[in-house]
Formats: C-alpha cells, structure tokens, sequence
C-alpha cells in the first residue's frame, strides 16, 4: 500500500471513530431502564455502511478505547471502564459487532441499496443480543425481561435510526467510490 494509501485509510478510520463520539454522547435517559436513547447505533451503522467492514469496525473500536480512558463519549457525555462494566457495557462491546456485520454485508455489494438496511438491521440486532445478555446479568433479569428493558422500548427509534443512515449512506459511500477514497483493500481487509 502507497503511502498516500495508509494516510488516507488513516484519516476515514479517524473519521469514523470521531462521528461515532461527536453523536454517541447525544442521548435521552428513560425512567424504566438504564438504557438510553442515543445516536450511538445510528452513528456505528452510518460509518460503517459508508466506510465499509475495515473502516467502520477499527473506528468503533478507536470510540470505545477512547470512552474506556475516561473521554466523555458514552451516552450521556460519560466515559470510564465502569459505563463498559455497567448494565449498558454489552451494547457498547455489541457496537463492534454491529459495526462489522453492518460493513461487511455492504462490502459485499456496495452498489445495491436493498442490502443497507439489511445490513443494518443484521448489524443492530447483534448488538441487541450482546447487549440484551449483558443487561440480564448486570441486573439479574432472564433474557425476555432484558429484551423488553433494552430493546423493544428502542425498536421504533431503532426503526428511523437506520432509515434515515440509509438515505444518507448510500449516496455518500456511491461519492467516495466514485471519488477513490474507497479502495477495496481498505474496505475488506
């Protein structure tokens, strides 16, 4: 890879890392769970659809090494191990998974527009799981309760979430490759 390469692979993946902490933060707490709403899912699928599976899942990773040193970058503009080892620390480690699924499903057929919003929802629903287990331990509730604290409560947001980062992904990722920010090795590394 030509130097001018490994910048700009640089850049995209510090790109990612900071959309993902600049909308991550931005949230709104519910009475009934832990969990909050916030642009975080929307934020990792954005990235990662426009960036692809490499991009997207070494930025997320960057966003959560950056929230794990005390930088306020987690739901409600916090930061720190214990967010990771609190009730919401399954749906922080699931933004990887998220963030991987999501890239590679729109790696593999960038120019068709069908496969964004399921790449997103496949994505989504893995950070729902890791997220789901981790809340049910942290809390002592069975999977089913942690589902309804988690995760239905979010499914209509959710639902907007990855329309909206659809309609904006497509057409910016379409300009990258058209403009050769995208190059295959970067995307599917």
């Amino acid at each position: 890879m030509r130097q001018s390469s490994k910048t700009r692979e640089l850049v995209l993946t510090a790109l990612a890392a900071a959309i993902i902490s600049l909308l991550a933060p931005l949230s709104v707490p519910l009475p009934f769970t832990p969990v909050p709403i916030s642009l975080a899912s929307f934020a990792v699928v954005l990235c990662s659809a426009c960036l692809g599976f490499w991009r997207g899942t070494v930025g997320t990773l960057v966003y959560i090494a950056v929230g794990l040193v005390g930088l306020p970058v987690f739901a409600g503009f916090t930061g720190g191990a214990d967010k990771l080892f609190g009730p919401t620390g399954g749906y922080i480690i699931g933004f990887i998974f998220c963030a991987a699924a999501t890239g590679w499903l729109v790696d593999r057929a960038p120019g068709k527009v069908w496969l964004y919003p399921v790449a997103m929802v496949a994505g989504n629903l893995l950070c729902y799981v890791f997220g789901s287990l981790w809340l049910g331990m942290q809390m002592h509730l069975t999977f089913g309760q942690a589902l309804l604290a988690g995760v239905v409560p979010f499914l209509p947001g959710d639902a907007g979430k990855i329309a909206v980062a659809c309609l904006v992904a497509y057409p910016i990722r379409q300009r990258l490759e058209k403009g050769g920010f995208l190059s295959a090795e970067g995307a599917a590394k």
